[in-house]
Order: structure tokens, then C-alpha cells, then sequence
């Protein structure tokens, strides 16, 4: 089993190694974020989309059907009822008016699911949550040095390897 950077586990790596793989591993965090506010947001549009649509279809079917959906429909309740023509009509029409509140009720309960999930401002907080973290994050303290080892020495390597 080796580390990300390719080191084997257990083995001491300098200071160079070390923060070139938390370099690698925050920059990863980041795109794994961003890829995050992509597929919430895709989510969204889609949400919106939807709802787009139903009100669309709820407009079409008002506009485009009634002429012919109450003609059809008041003689056929003529037909079969024997009342008055005009009432008829009347209940046609409230039979297309029903269709389009349905419709309209399905466009609202996609537009307030589109509206309520704030994917991307979850993304946000969460990217500066993980910023303020690696902020107020402390080094741990350094380990009693090895002998003929001086500071000097060790900062040399460091400034190095990066």
C-alpha cells in the first residue's frame, strides 16, 4: 500500500513530499466541489424545466382545445342528457378548466422543488467551511531532533524539494 504521492505508507517523507500531497488532495477537494455545484445546479435547470413546461402545456391546452373540446364535448352532453345546449357548453368549458388547473398545480410543485434546493449556496458554504478549516488548522509540533540534524539543515531540504 502506498500513500497518494506514490511513497510507501509508514515511510518518512519530507516536508516537500508532504505538502506537495496536500497540495494534490486540496485541489482535488476543490474539483470534487465544483463537479458538486455542476450536478446540483444541471439538477436544478432541470427542476425549472420541468415546470417551464407543465405551465406551457397548462396555456396550450386552454388555448388550443377548447374551441374544439367544447363543441365536441357540449353536443355529446346534448346527446346523451337531453338539456339545454348552453348548459352544455358550460360544463365543457369547466371540464377544460379542470385540466388546467392540474396542469398548473404540477408546474407550481416543480417550480417550489426547483426553488427550495439552493444546491450550489450548499456548495458554497461547504467550499468555505473546508477553506476556514485548512485556515485555522495548526502544524503539529515538530519531533526532538536527530542527531548532527540542524534546522538549517532540514529548511534547506524543505525549500528544495518544493
Amino acid at each position: 500500500m502506498s500513500a497518494p504521492d506514490g511513497s510507501p505508507v509508514g515511510a518518512e517523507r519530507s516536508i516537500g513530499q508532504l505538502f506537495a500531497s496536500a497540495t494534490t488532495e486540496l485541489s482535488a477537494l476543490v474539483h470534487d466541489e465544483i463537479a458538486l455545484a455542476k450536478a446540483q445546479l444541471k439538477q436544478d435547470v432541470k427542476r425549472g424545466a420541468t415546470s417551464g413546461g407543465a405551465f406551457s402545456a397548462a396555456g396550450a391546452v386552454l388555448l388550443f382545445s377548447l374551441p374544439m373540446l367544447n363543441f365536441a364535448l357540449a353536443y355529446g352532453i346534448r346527446t346523451w342528457s337531453d338539456w339545454n345546449l348552453a348548459i352544455c357548453f358550460l360544463l365543457s368549458f369547466a371540464a377544460n378548466v379542470l385540466v388546467a388547473v392540474v396542469l398548473t398545480l404540477i408546474g407550481v410543485v416543480f417550480a417550489k422543488k426547483a426553488k427550495k434546493s439552493q444546491g450550489p449556496q450548499k456548495v458554497a458554504a461547504s467550499m468555505k467551511e473546508s477553506a476556514g478549516v485548512l485556515q485555522k488548522a495548526k502544524p503539529h509540533p515538530r519531533p526532538e531532533l536527530a542527531e548532527g540534524r540542524t534546522p538549517e539543515a532540514i529548511e534547506a531540504v524543505a525549500r528544495s524539494s518544493s
